[in-house]
């Protein structure tokens, strides 16, 4: 029944291969990474219209007492200076 199960719904097999409907730790907000990660903080940037990306900016060890308690605008602002910034792709989970 598995293999008619899969050619009736192709999407079944997907999500199924990949487990991009879980989120893994569970029971933990991934919209609020300050509570997880130190000096980090959540963005959503437009690339297109209808297209919403969301990333965490997580700025290094080395400015973490300069960035204890700042906002979002003093994060964006470090993006914008001279220092390299590091992309990191984390897969198909649907969780940053």
């Amino acid at each position: 029944s598995v293999p008619f199960l899969v050619r009736l719904f192709p999407s079944l097999l997907t999500k199924f291969v990949y487990l991009n409907f879980l989120a893994f730790p569970f029971f933990v907000d991934f919209r609020r990474p300050e509570l997880l990660v130190n000096n980090t903080i959540s963005l959503y940037l437009t690339t297109e219209p209808g297209v919403t990306v969301g990333i965490w900016h997580t700025v290094p060890g080395s400015r973490g007492a300069e960035a204890r308690g700042k906002d979002q605008r003093w994060f964006e602002e470090a993006l914008a200076d001279s220092h390299p910034v590091i992309i990191y792709l984390h897969g198909n989970g649907g969780t940053r």
